[in-house]
């Protein structure tokens, strides 16, 4: 993919179609160190999905015969000499604390690190298309950070929901501003 945010996207989609309730993305940038992290509450995955799923050709779709969204993004980690891993736990398992983790680190300073891209938009995009799924956003990048968590949204707003155009141009505004003064 072009851009990480692009990867967020795929990922973050993943957890909203494995029933999480709530997705957190956390991006951490501490000098030439770029983290990602991406933490929901699905229905978590076996320890033989979790091995598989970093195969380009498994997938659990039956629309199509490939999953490249996890491998991509292993791939984008690694040319930069950095990793992913992936932790989770099934419901069977810990009928409370289930759900997946998926981090990669990348080196921003290697040639062929992959831009981060608009993720703002990536942001948007999955609370349009989830309104009633929570995602909680956090960037933090030396002394500054972007954050939104539409748990805070849902209190304020009430019945109102998350996707309409009012809320979206609001939270757009909202990111947008947060990230002035971000060398991104």
């Amino acid at each position: 993919m072009k851009e990480l945010s692009l990867n967020i996207l795929d990922v973050a989609e993943n957890s909203v179609k494995a029933g999480a309730s709530l997705t957190e993305i956390i991006i951490t940038e501490e000098g030439n160190t770029l983290t990602l992290e991406i933490i929901d509450d699905g229905c978590g995955m076996s320890e033989e999905v979790v091995k598989s799923v970093v195969d380009p050709f498994y997938t659990t779709r039956t629309t199509r015969k490939v999953g490249l969204g996890i491998p991509l993004l292993k791939l984008a980690a690694e040319q930069t000499e950095g990793s992913l891993s992936i932790e989770s736990k099934t419901e069977e398992i810990s009928e409370k604390d289930h759900g997946t983790k998926v981090k990669a680190v990348f080196n921003k300073n290697h040639i062929d690190f992959t831009p981060l891209g608009d993720v703002v938009s990536s942001i948007l995009t999955l609370i349009q298309g989830h309104p009633d799924t929570d995602f909680y956003f956090l960037h933090k990048k030396e002394d500054k950070s972007a954050e939104l968590d539409t748990r805070q949204l849902r209190e304020v707003l009430g019945d109102t929901p998350l996707n309409t155009y009012e809320v979206i141009k609001w939270t757009e505004e909202y990111l947008r501003e947060q990230y002035e003064g971000f060398n991104l």
